[in-house]
């Protein structure tokens, strides 16, 4: 006979770990912790009743109150056996629905004051209702399941009792710990079904899912083994017919060099589709090969492959000085670029634009950052592009369609973090085929080129980690919206001390090698190469002089040939008998003293230059000639510094009038060359007030800049080619715009010491120091 149990009473409690017992059931415990045992050994003592309670978190050893679920059940031991490794296997059987209403202080295990929980029924009918729809939906599980048993659905449809059905239910369903606690704590009979009648749903929609799952599993590798199949049956029909070539076998290989391909995954996703393409496309069909291209394109982009930076910052240094003398600035760039890469780790490519005339180390500069970097290099020639698809590529529905050559860069250098060099990229054009400048935007733009679109790959690739290197000769020839993406650097020009050391390290032993020559098969001094820069070049690179030495060579090279001479020693007086007369006079511009005769200064493509103007003043009617081929620039120069001489005529002492009875004519030698720009105002006024007043131009004076109508001086560019051309004259004394004298910093300090720079802000400044007493 069960004992009869009090509505409150004290019991010892046993915690259990990830298990809950609920009333009627009756199941084996193996309790092993010193504060159970203790528990179960007092429960043993009076009168074998315990509660048990399910900790809230498994992994607490230890668990205080708040790590206990406050209502348990009531259970009764029935068996208990110890085992040999100090383990009490215990057989309970569940009583009733007990809550916790307080501890009992003991240190030895845990005592608790419980109120026993009495069940409630709802209606009769309403409740049997819900105890049939929780069995249907059971056995509807158990059918789903396969870890129910046929046998024990038959013991549960026998529970006619609601309350004990639904425990018995719910003790066989595989809920979460917290959900059979939900259903623990609901002491009416009614609620109890209707939430185990709800878990039920749920748990059957998890079994179909799984069921609808394994299925498609199933399914899908028995189509994988099929195809598999059907595949190895006609490589052995290929094999037995002995085509060897045959589409099957390419097909094959491709797949099996995608297996080994290193890219994104919707780069390997699209060239799936397209092989599987490829293999339904008969052999005779012209669109295969067309499939083909577009896979092998494809696959030879190094998707995933990168050059490691060396970030040396010393041994870049070195390479940097070692391959290139002067051209400070740029070097000082590339060096801070490498500074910030060691920094963050992670840097967009910078795109640097290097500017300046031929010849002065653009194109050989992009190579030495490629070397001190450790990357891979590519050039790209731009000069004379006009079609968009030379940069985008070709759609594939075009006859010959290949990648722009961006991505052919890519797959050239077998890396996607090079040096590209995009060279003379002012010399693109544009016609009825699109605009490749346009297209170049997207390249050198650092916040699109990351998913730059090739039309023939019509895939994103990420260019962000290219750095970008372009070169020109003229700014002004770039796009603005090119231009603002990238960062200009000038590369100006050599001094003559330069050009000296650039020829005697890196030119003349290139030239002797590329000839054939030892070292001591021909000797240059010094002066021959000094004697070579100042009258047989005038260039701001060293392109003419590089080929003058090529000429030195080819007559030593002769010389040793011809006459078996073993050594050609070249001295500066014997530099014309090899080469010819000088091409050019080095010193002064003019060897005296002028009346209507000013060296201005002008920059040019190829750097810059002096300018000879002459103003011949002679009876007439008032007419104004211009020759020399000028611009529209220079002939509204012209004018305007006619213009402003007009309005000063008092100043000078001339009638006012003077302009009705003469002819004057301005003339700038060498009139098959084209002249523009605002460089030449204030040069022009000086001659026109020299030709009219008969003051002499000191010969040692050349001057730039724009003139106004009132005789102010306008800043202009290019200051720094436009004194090494003043240095390379012989002139003394240059006369600039006043707010140009920020400018003087990018000047040598060899040039600025042996000039002398004479910032002006008016006209009157200007003839004050060209023109001479009378």
């Amino acid at each position: 006979m069960e004992p009869k149990l009090a509505q409150v009473r004290k019991l010892p409690l046993l915690p259990l770990r990830g298990l809950l017992v609920y009333p009627s059931m009756v199941l084996h415990l193996d309790v092993g912790r010193d504060k159970s045992v203790k528990a179960l050994e007092q429960a043993m003592l009076e009168d074998q009743m315990l509660l048990l309670c399910s900790q809230s978190e498994v992994s607490v050893e230890d668990p205080a109150q708040e790590d206990i679920y406050p209502v348990g059940t009531v259970a009764m031991v029935r068996q208990m056996l110890r085992l040999p490794n100090s383990t009490i296997r215990v057989l309970v059987e569940g009583m009733t629905r007990a809550e916790i209403i307080e501890y009992v202080p003991n240190d030895d295990f845990y005592e608790v004051k419980v109120h026993l929980i009495e069940e409630q029924s709802g209606t009769e009918h309403e409740t049997e209702a819900f105890r049939r729809s929780v069995l249907s939906k059971f056995e509807s599980y158990v059918s789903l399941s396969k870890k129910v048993t046929a046998e024990t659905l038959a013991s549960v449809t026998d529970i006619t009792e609601p309350g004990r059905f639904a425990d018995m239910v719910a003790s066989h369903l595989p809920l979460k710990l917290k959900d059979k606690q939900y259903l623990l704590e609901i002491s009416n009979v009614r609620d109890r079904l209707e939430a185990l009648l709800e878990l039920l749903e749920n748990e059957s929609e998890v079994l179909e899912l799984e069921r609808k799952i394994h299925s498609q599993v199933k399914k899908r590798i028995e189509k994988t083994q099929k195809e598999y199949y059907l595949r190895e049956q006609m490589k052995a029909i290929q094999k037995e017919l002995g085509d060897k070539e045959g589409r099957v076998g390419e097909v094959e290989e491709l797949r099996e060099q995608l297996k080994s391909l290193e890219a994104p995954e919707k780069v390997l996703e699209k060239l799936s589709k397209e092989i599987d393409r490829l293999e339904k496309i008969p052999p005779s069909s012209a669109e295969g090969a067309v499939v083909r291209n577009y896979i092998d394109w494809v696959m030879q982009i190094p998707w995933g492959t990168r050059t490691e930076d060396d970030l040396d910052l010393h041994k870049a240094e070195s390479i940097l000085e070692a391959d290139h003398y002067g051209l400070d600035k740029p070097k000082e760039r590339v060096l801070e670029y490498l500074a910030v890469q060691q920094l963050v780790k992670q840097l967009k490519g910078p795109i640097l634009c290097m500017v300046g005339p031929p010849g002065v180390g653009k194109t050989s500069l992009a190579r030495s950052i490629a070397k001190s970097l450790g990357r891979k290099f590519v050039r790209i020639s731009l000069g004379g592009v006009r079609d968009e698809a030379e940069i985008r590529g070709h759609r594939r529905t075009y006859v010959g369609a290949m990648p722009g050559r961006i991505i052919q860069a890519l797959k050239t250098a077998g890396s996607m973090n090079p040096v590209v060099l995009l060279d003379e990229i002012d010399k693109m054009g544009s016609d009825m085929r699109g605009d490749p400048s346009a297209a170049m935007l997207e390249v050198l733009d650092p916040e699109q080129n990351n998913t730059f679109s090739d039309h023939f790959i019509e895939l994103p690739v990420d260019l962000s980690q290219v750095m970008f290197v372009t070169t020109a000769n003229a700014v002004h020839n770039i796009p603005r919206p090119l231009l603002d993406r990238m960062e200009y650097i000038p590369l100006s020009g050599y001094t003559e001390l330069e050009k000296l050391e650039i020829a005697k390290r890196h030119l003349f032993e290139k030239q002797m090698r590329d000839h054939g020559l030892q070292e001591e098969h021909l000797q240059l001094d010094d002066d021959v190469i000094r004697r070579l820069i100042r009258e047989y070049t005038r260039e701001a690179g060293v392109r003419q002089l590089e080929q003058r030495l090529a000429a030195l060579c080819r007559k030593a090279a002769k010389m040793i040939v011809s006459k078996s001479e073993e050594k050609v020693r070249i001295t500066a007086s014997d530099v014309e008998e090899f080469l010819g007369v000088p091409r050019y006079r080095y010193g002064q511009s003019e060897q005296e003293h002028q009346v209507g005769m000013v060296t201005g200064l002008a920059w040019t493509e190829v750097g810059g230059d002096t300018l000879t103007i002459e103003v011949t003043v002679v009876p007439g009617t008032g007419k104004l000639l211009l020759t020399g081929k000028l611009g529209d620039v220079m002939k509204e120069s012209a004018q305007a510094a006619f213009s402003y001489i007009r309005s000063k005529a008092d100043v000078w002492e001339l009638e006012p009038s003077f302009h009705e009875k003469l002819d004057i004519h301005i003339h700038v030698p060498e009139g098959a060359i084209p002249k523009d720009g605002p460089s030449a105002g204030i040069a022009m006024a000086t001659a026109l007030v020299s030709a009219l007043t008969k003051r002499y131009v000191s010969k040692d004076v050349a001057m730039t800049g724009e003139i106004t109508l009132r005789g102010r001086v306008l800043p202009i560019g290019g200051l720094k080619e436009k004194s090494l051309a003043a240095h390379r004259a012989g002139i003394q004394k240059v006369l600039f715009p006043y707010d140009n004298v920020r400018d003087l910093d990018d000047i040598p300090e060899s040039i600025r010491q042996e000039l002398v720079f004479v910032p002006v802000r008016h006209m009157d400044e200007v003839l004050a120091h060209a023109l001479l007493d009378q």
